[in-house]
């Protein structure tokens, strides 16, 4: 089912309507869609290699848009899709990130931008704990708009070996990452 799910979502790249499809699911990602707008930015940006910038923009704040979405949905209806959230198993991650905005607000947003938990459950959450909206959109902004314009100009430069092997160790370039913000987190308050 996830296979199907990818090779569609991946045919989307070469649509005529390309750009739409990846403002789409970039907003889709970010509220409740499985599959990452990395999917079709890479093969967008390999064929269109003039439009890095353009695309990395699209994705950014179409992401933005979705988890204001996302934010929508936690904040008025975090009861009604308790269910949904226990069925897809993301109860234990969405608990997680409740305790992150209760200790961290605006540094759990950012850094949700960039980590392999699904970002919808962060938007979630962050609108069912009633977090500052525009400090989540700052956030959002910011983290969403460095993880696309990293994957785009990486793509750029590497071509498509690099496509391939984004697309697989995208989740330790954003541990990875996290890392890094993390540790100067720590390095800055010490």
């Amino acid at each position: 089912m996830w296979r199907r799910l990818y090779d569609w979502t991946l045919s989307l790249s070469a649509h005529p309507h390309a750009v739409f499809w990846l403002a789409v699911v970039a907003v889709a990602e970010a509220s409740f869609f499985p599959i990452p707008p990395e999917v079709l930015l890479a093969p967008m940006v390999m064929a269109q290699r003039d439009r890095t910038l353009r695309l990395a923009m699209i994705t950014t704040v179409f992401s933005v848009i979705g988890g204001v979405i996302g934010f929508a949905i936690g904040y008025f209806l975090i009861d009604v899709i308790t269910p949904w959230l226990h069925s897809l198993n993301y109860w234990d991650y969405y608990l997680r990130v409740q305790e992150w905005y209760a200790e961290w607000g605006f540094w759990a947003t950012f850094l949700a931008g960039f980590t392999p938990v699904p970002y919808k459950i962060f938007t979630i959450a962050a609108g069912a704990a009633h977090m500052n909206l525009p400090l989540f959109i700052l956030a959002s902004l910011l983290s969403r708009g460095a993880r696309y314009a990293l994957v785009a100009y990486l793509v750029r430069w590497a071509g498509p070996a690099m496509e391939q092997r984004l697309i697989k160790y995208i989740d330790v370039i954003g541990w990875l990452l996290v890392a890094l913000i993390v540790i100067a987190v720590v390095v800055h308050q010490w």
